[in-house]
């Protein structure tokens, strides 16, 4: 069984912010595969389904991103997950909008929800797809860059990456890291 967790902030205020990446490729997975997010467990959102021949639970940490790791602990723990079927969904400043990166384990660099869950796991060996938003210009305005909202014309540059890694996962899940890093990563 596979946890595919998308990083996010719960309240609707959030819902169109670069932050909230993790987010929208649950969102997306969800409707392709026709498994409904609407269960609450572990102070989340969850729905369980089959995606490539593989059992799946899709999970929205409903604890504010940079507490991520509480509600992720609590899943791996009940389900027994294996971590290298722990798969973490989030938004990535290094990278431009519309690219993503598929990584079988690493540090979480400057992102907060990133460090609560190597924190809380205490290993960073774990796979993740980290979908790119780009950098604000100046990087004193982070904070307000990644959880302001976005016009319709960066949203749908955003997308094309939540697309890509809604594929990355499926390839994942049928073929392994290894082919969807090879198939995904940078393009």
């Amino acid at each position: 069984m596979y946890l595919i967790v998308g990083l996010g902030n719960p309240e609707e205020d959030y819902s169109r912010t670069r932050h909230n990446m993790g987010f929208e490729v649950i969102n997306k997975i969800s409707m392709k595969y026709n498994i409904s997010v609407n269960k609450s467990k572990f102070n989340s959102l969850y729905g369980t389904g089959v995606i490539e021949g593989e059992k799946v639970i899709l999970v929205k940490p409903q604890t504010f991103m940079n507490l991520s790791g509480e509600a992720i602990i609590e899943f791996v723990k009940f389900y027994k997950i294996d971590l290298n079927k722990l798969i973490i969904i989030y938004d990535d400043i290094d990278t431009n909008p519309g690219i993503i990166r598929v990584r079988k384990m690493g540090g979480p660099g400057t992102h907060n929800g990133m460090k609560s869950v190597v924190n809380m796991l205490k290993t960073d060996a774990f796979p993740r797809v980290r979908v790119g938003i780009g950098m604000p210009e100046r990087k004193s305005n982070l904070i307000n860059y990644v959880i302001g909202h976005i016009n319709e014309e960066e949203y749908s540059e955003l997308l094309k990456g939540v697309d890509k890694a809604e594929k990355a996962v499926a390839e994942i899940l049928k073929n392994g890291i290894e082919i969807s890093m090879n198939k995904y990563n940078n393009i």
